[in-house]
């Protein structure tokens, strides 16, 4: 059997997050991969046996970095209205990165909650909310904001985020809207998310 090249499988890669970023997971097709990685379909397969396991890999990678943006952001030592802010932007900014993260998390969550649980174990979450919560005490203590927990201030953050990107057909329906000009409004919400988050909870 051939043995594997490094550089093929971080070709592959690279064209597979290419892909996904542009047509999504269900637009993706393998041989849209192999042509952007310059090399046929059946050398895609041989380094990896599915579209979906690509996507793994890659959401990993991605879920990986995107974390230790958001930790680096909430244990800095800046004050926490622009922390707010730019917790929102880092998610949008993701999220319009990688549209298909939060589906396949669900996805993946109904299909294998084990592996899941196992990967979200394996970061520090605790030990950043805390720093976090630490922060958001003093505030209260201060009279500056509501009595809020770390946990549901990231849970609105994280909701008024992904939202529209799980609902994006539908939305752009609606609101009867193209591409380029929702994208054009998912890059506006980093404003309107972070200053309804912060109006909430100011006292």
């Amino acid at each position: 059997m051939k043995k594997k090249d490094k550089n093929t499988e971080e070709k592959i890669l690279q064209a597979a997050r290419q892909a996904f970023t542009s047509k999504g997971l269900s637009g993706a097709r393998m041989q849209d991969i192999a042509d952007t990685a310059g090399i046929n379909k059946a050398l895609v397969h041989y380094y990896f046996d599915s579209k979906e396991k690509l996507f793994a890999l890659i959401f990993e990678e991605e879920f990986g970095k995107f974390f230790s943006n958001l930790a680096a952001v909430l244990t800095a030592d800046i004050p926490l209205f622009e922390k707010i802010e730019q917790v929102v932007a880092l998610d949008i900014e993701r999220l319009s990165q990688f549209p298909d993260m939060p589906l396949f998390v669900i996805n993946e969550v109904s299909r294998n909650p084990a592996m899941i649980v196992e990967r979200f174990k394996q970061l520090p979450i605790k030990k950043v909310t805390a720093n976090f919560q630490k922060q958001i005490d003093e505030e209260i203590k201060k009279g500056a904001i509501k009595n809020i927990s770390s946990d549901q201030l990231l849970i609105n953050i994280q909701s008024l985020s992904i939202f529209p990107f799980v609902a994006k057909p539908m939305l752009k329906s609606v609101l009867q809207v193209n591409e380029k000009n929702y994208k054009i409004m998912m890059q506006m919400r980093k404003k309107s998310v972070a200053t309804f988050i912060i109006d909430a909870i100011k006292t």
